[in-house]
């Protein structure tokens, strides 16, 4: 019998291991109400020192989308430009900061807690997905800036505006399976930390945040003039048909304009599904599994 057995035997665990996983995702949701009162201990760290406090949680969406709205509108024309382009740039914005601030900030949970993580005992993935939630509450304020804005611009008021309810709760889910993934990815090589802003930057502008992908690169028919700037890539819009952060846009847009150019797509809706299943799933295992090497942060 080895020094293992015989401490099982006396009812003894290794200090640090790695629990099951449905043991293991049990204390996670346990934790939940830890979860959010360190989101919200975060938010107010951040912001009290600064003159307008929690206001910058709505000051920095609208200075982004004022800034990418003058740069972009004034120096891309009319080109790929789809109806609404104003809310179709508001939405964009919105929508993409929220996935592209909570991917950092998830990512680098574990290796910017490394204090925490060697001092208490806790699973560790209340870390990432607590950085995951900061950033929801952060977006929250944000939605209701886009429900006063469309209203204000006299888009019409429906009952598809209720679909980014539970579209913003799958986009929730989605984005901590992401989390999850980059931050034990970012415990092995620390240097993705350093490549996160180049990457989100990456799906910054070839999401379609400031102009229709269908626009720009789809197929025109026969008798259609090609504007200035056109490239026909059809197979690249296929592409884009598969890309997760898009196909979110995509449905936040089609649920809170109208007009025959943001009819809702339903496959959009299997496809975001599927991507927030899986990638949520493996993200929860795949960082389970090295429970124990975050212990062992340097």
């Amino acid at each position: 019998m080895t020094s293992a057995d015989d401490a099982a035997s006396a009812g003894l665990t290794k200090v640090g291991g790695r629990p099951p996983l449905r043991e293991y995702v049990t204390e996670v949701w346990r934790r939940r109400s830890f979860i959010y009162s360190m989101a919200r201990f975060k938010i107010e760290s951040e912001n009290q020192q600064n003159s307008l406090g929690m206001f910058w949680v709505i000051l920095k969406p609208l200075l982004n989308a004022l800034i990418y709205g003058a740069v972009f509108g004034i120096l891309m024309g009319t080109v790929g430009r789809p109806p609404h382009f104003v809310e179709f740039l508001i939405i964009g914005i919105f929508v993409f900061e929220f996935f592209a601030s909570s991917w950092t900030a998830g990512g680098r949970a574990i290796t910017n807690n490394s204090a925490l993580v060697q001092s208490l005992a806790f699973p560790r993935m209340v870390l990432p997905l607590a950085a995951v939630v900061q950033q929801f509450l952060k977006f929250l304020p944000t939605i209701a800036i886009m429900v006063v804005f469309l209203i204000a611009t006299g888009n019409p008021i429906s009952w598809h505006w209720l679909l980014i309810v539970p579209l913003f709760a799958l986009y929730l889910v989605f984005t901590c399976g992401v989390a999850l993934i980059t931050a034990r990815l970012s415990v092995h090589w620390r240097d993705l930390n350093n490549f996160l802003p180049f990457i989100t930057r990456f799906f910054f502008y070839t999401t379609g945040i400031f102009f229709s992908i269908e626009e720009r690169f789809g197929p025109r028919p026969p008798s259609a003039r090609e504007p200035q700037g056109y490239a026909g890539h059809p197979w690249l819009v296929t592409l884009t048909d598969y890309q997760p952060v898009h196909e979110f846009l995509s449905i936040a847009r089609a649920a809170l304009l109208d007009g025959p150019f943001y009819e809702t797509n339903p496959t959009y809706w299997l496809l975001a599904t599927a991507w927030t299943v899986v990638l949520f799933a493996f993200g929860v295992w795949f960082f389970w599994r090295a429970e124990e090497r975050y212990g062992r942060v340097d």
